[in-house]
Order: C-alpha cells, then sequence, then structure tokens
C-alpha cells in the first residue's frame, strides 16, 4: 500500500515538474487549421500561377514579377490565417487546462522556434531576390523542420516528431525540384492535419 502510495507521489511530482519546464497547451485543433490553410492556400497557388500555365513544374514555368508578389501575398494570408488560428485554440487549451498562455515557457518555446524560422525566411527572401525559386519549397520546409526540432525540448514530443518529418519532406523536395507546391502542400498541409489529429485523440484538447 506505502508502496503504490509512493508510486503515485513520484507520478504527481513528474507531472508538476514537466507542466512547469514544458508548455503543453498545444491544440490538437491548431495543427488541423493550421493544416487546412495550407492546403487552401497551395490549392490558390495553383490555381492563381501554376493553372494557367498548364504544368505543376517549375522548371516549365517563366515565373514574372507579379507571379512572385502573388505567391508572396498568398503565402503571407495563409502564415497570417494559420497563426491566427493556432492562437485562438491554443488560447482555449490553455484557459481549459487553467495555465497561462504567456510565461516562461512560452517565450523559450518561441525564441527557440523564432531563430531557425526567421533565418530560413530571411535566407529564402535573398533567394527569391536573386531568382533561385526552385530552392524555396524545399528550404521552407527544411527551416520550418528545424524550428519545430530546435523548440520541441520546451513542448510536447510529438513536435519533435512533426519536424523530422517536415525535413525529410524538404530533402525529398529538393531532389524533385520541380514539384515543389506539392511538397509544400504536403509538409504544412497533410503533415499538420495529420499531427493535429493524432493530438486531439491523444491529448483530447
Amino acid at each position: 500500500m506505502d508502496q503504490q502510495k509512493y508510486i503515485e507521489d513520484l507520478r504527481e511530482i513528474r507531472e508538476i515538474m514537466n507542466r512547469s519546464s514544458r508548455f503543453i497547451s498545444l491544440s490538437g485543433l491548431s495543427g488541423i487549421s493550421a493544416g487546412i490553410f495550407a492546403l487552401i492556400g497551395a490549392y490558390v497557388a495553383y490555381k492563381t500561377v501554376y493553372a494557367p500555365q498548364g504544368e505543376l513544374n517549375y522548371n516549365s514555368i517563366l515565373f514574372s514579377s507579379e507571379s512572385i508578389l502573388k505567391l508572396i501575398l498568398i503565402g503571407a494570408i495563409t502564415l497570417v490565417c494559420a497563426t491566427g488560428a493556432a492562437i485562438l485554440f491554443t488560447k482555449r487549451t490553455a484557459e481549459k487546462k487553467q495555465q497561462k498562455l504567456w510565461d516562461h515557457q512560452t517565450k523559450r518555446l518561441l525564441v527557440n522556434l523564432a531563430i531557425p524560422l526567421l533565418s530560413g525566411g530571411i535566407f529564402c527572401l535573398m533567394l527569391i531576390l536573386n531568382g533561385f525559386l526552385g530552392l524555396i519549397a524545399p528550404l521552407t520546409l527544411i527551416f520550418y523542420g528545424l524550428s519545430l526540432v530546435n523548440a520541441s525540448k520546451y513542448t510536447l514530443s510529438e513536435v519533435r516528431s512533426l519536424g523530422l518529418a517536415e525535413i525529410v519532406l524538404g530533402l525529398l523536395s529538393a531532389y524533385f525540384i520541380g514539384f515543389g507546391l506539392l511538397f509544400w502542400a504536403i509538409g504544412f498541409g497533410v503533415l499538420h492535419i495529420i499531427y493535429g489529429v493524432v493530438m486531439q485523440l491523444k491529448y483530447k484538447s
């Protein structure tokens, strides 16, 4: 009896320590909504830029300045919508768990997420300005994956798995250089939805 109580006490202590050192208010719905917005963005990009050309292949499309600006605008709108939905659902989850949305753990998570993400974003912008458009999709996937892996030590372990999957997909996209939009849709769309469903079922968030 005493041994069982001792084990339960240790489990409670471990859960308290885990909550104090990790941001655990991530919502599965955040991942699902981000994936849906990414798929919508990919579809709009395809219809706007690729469909008129008749090919989903960088090698057969001559990008104009107008096309590049459209892609950047679509990407920015998609990012804003996905981020907004993520904040909304995460805030709701934090309230359910009676936890603060903004605390020391959140700051550490965001800092470690932002370092590779901002570095990759600036690097990709430089590549766009120099005309290396075929590398944008692979590099955004790789840098995003690196940012998730880097931040995963401050949140749930599933984030690390998602990050590793994004990196692998980015490397594959670098080999199949002409199909960046397709890999982008899989990485930011399909993988996020799968991750969100797993999180939702596992943590009932």
